[in-house]
């Protein structure tokens, strides 16, 4: 059995991490945009924005800004978001390119018990990819589980794979405007 192992490093001080979002095989994963509140409401449906948790105005301009500062970096990435609508929202926002669903990114939030499967899946996925930079955008639980960091609103952390596993080279805050 393969297990990818995952090293959280300490990010260098003299490292930016939207230089390294420019390396060969380096990963951002981020975490939605401003969406108030909590989790979904009761009987929500992943396909279904108008039953669950979606993005306020200041959380739609908070993925514009973060994107127009990717593409003014001269990032290209490939994007991978998880079903629910306020991610998809995110990740199309970014302006990056289109936008392809990916399930293992699903939060987990209600049910806790897909933590270790969809991480793993994840895992995989970083492991097997060999297309350029790669952006995820998920939520705080998937995040979590990934790095053991806790991210904000719209925060994305920058990932290295390295022979061990995946190695945190820092994390990006969303720019203010």
């Amino acid at each position: 059995m393969f297990l990818l192992l995952f090293v959280c490093g300490v990010a260098r001080a003299d490292v930016d991490p939207l230089d390294v979002l420019r390396e060969p095989g380096a990963v951002g994963v981020m975490r939605h945009a401003r969406a108030p509140g909590t989790g979904d409401p009761p009987g929500f449906r992943p396909g279904d924005c108008p039953t669950q948790r979606n993005l306020d105005a200041a959380g739609r301009e908070e993925a514009r800004a973060f994107g127009d500062m990717l593409r003014a970096r001269g990032i290209r990435a490939e994007v991978f978001s998880s079903e629910w609508c306020r991610t998809r929202d995110t990740a199309a926002l970014l302006g990056l390119g289109p936008v392809t669903p990916l399930p293992a990114l699903n939060s987990f939030f209600d049910d806790r018990s897909q933590s270790a499967a969809q991480t793993a899946a994840v895992r995989r996925f970083i492991a097997g990819w060999r297309g350029p930079t790669l952006i995820l955008v998920t939520h705080q639980v998937n995040i979590t589980a990934l790095t053991g960091m806790h991210p904000g609103d719209g925060e994305m952390i920058v990932l290295r794979r390295s022979p061990d596993g995946l190695v945190v080279a820092g994390r990006i805050s969303p720019p203010k405007r």
